[in-house]
């Protein structure tokens, strides 16, 4: 009997260890193929801000799974090192060479400007920054104010360049982590084309210079004609001739009554008319008949009676 449960409890051993060996092997195998599928991807350590030159510090390999591997990622530290990075790049971010400027290339704000563009500062004040709210990132229009050739005509104001991206506030030219609060600089940078650059120096010099932001999604160009002191006051256009008035449509007068307001609920109100009203809706009066002489009458008594005899003039 004693034998018997040793040799249940040996097969029973045998078992449990057969099927731990066996959920091992299955395991190890599972962990084997997991590892041949993933590769080393580079990811930055710390956050990188736009314009900066990497360092190796800042950076980490870990491994992904081949299909979650981000298109243009790098496998190698070494490939990275020395890159200016022209988009800000989070913590834990994959870095891709969409995110990195050209080899050889500074650092700096020339690492952020397209082909075909050009960077151009502009000094701004509260107002004109738009109480500090103008950051890098954000789209203006420039509106400027300037004394045309026609002395009388007196200044006026013209939208000159529109949907003009801001590339630095300053010497900063990253976004700030907190877009809602204001970051007041004395000068904005501005990407314009270099026929924009050109009318950009000459309205800074000529005339005085105010930023107008617009939305992300705003992607149209207004058509506007500019604004002078006799268009703001008349509401006429910018391109009328001088001394040329608005035409309006003249509308004859309302005749209008006012109502006794101090007569009853139940009585019919009673209308008075004003005198001006009254004076020009009665009609014309008519001309006074002239007045013939008085005729000439003689009493005649004829015993006790009494007559009056009129004799013609």
């Amino acid at each position: 009997m004693q034998n018997k449960r040793l040799i249940i409890a040996l097969a029973g051993a045998v078992v449990f260890g057969l099927i731990a060996t066996f959920s091992v092997m299955r395991y190890l195998s599972q962990a084997q193929a997991y590892q041949k599928n993933l590769t080393d991807v580079v990811v930055a350590l710390d956050p990188i801000p736009l314009g900066a030159k990497i360092t190796r510090e800042q950076l980490t390999v870990t491994q992904m799974p081949n299909g979650s591997r981000p298109e243009g990622s790098f496998d190698s530290v070494d490939k990275i090192v020395g890159r200016v990075a022209v988009t800000s790049v989070g913590r834990r971010e994959p870095i891709t060479e969409s995110k990195l400027g050209a080899e050889g290339i500074a650092g700096g704000l020339t690492a952020v400007i397209p082909d075909g563009f050009r960077a151009m500062a502009v000094r701004v004040d509260e107002v004109v920054g738009i109480s500090g709210f103008v950051q890098p990132g954000s789209v203006v229009d420039v509106v400027v104010v300037i004394n045309p050739l026609d002395p009388s005509q007196g200044p006026i104001s013209k939208i000159v360049l529109q949907g003009i991206k801001v590339l630095a506030s300053g010497q900063k030219v990253d976004q700030p982590q907190d877009g809602r609060e204001a970051h007041p600089a004395s000068a904005v940078t501005l990407q314009v084309t270099p026929d924009d650059a050109e009318k950009l120096a000459l309205a800074t010099t000529e005339g005085r210079l105010q930023l107008v932001m617009r939305g992300y999604s705003d992607q149209e160009d207004a058509h506007t004609r500019g604004a002078s002191k006799r268009t703001l006051l008349t509401g006429e256009s910018l391109n009328m001739p001088m001394g040329a008035a608005p035409k309006f449509q003249p509308t004859a007068p309302a005749q209008t009554a006012a109502v006794d307001t101090t007569a009853p609920r139940q009585t019919r109100p009673r209308v008075i008319y004003s005198p001006e009203v009254v004076q020009s809706a009665a009609p014309a009066a008519a001309p006074p008949a002239p007045r013939l002489p008085p005729a000439r009458s003689v009493e005649l008594i004829e015993g006790t009676k009494k007559r009056s005899v009129d004799f013609p003039n």
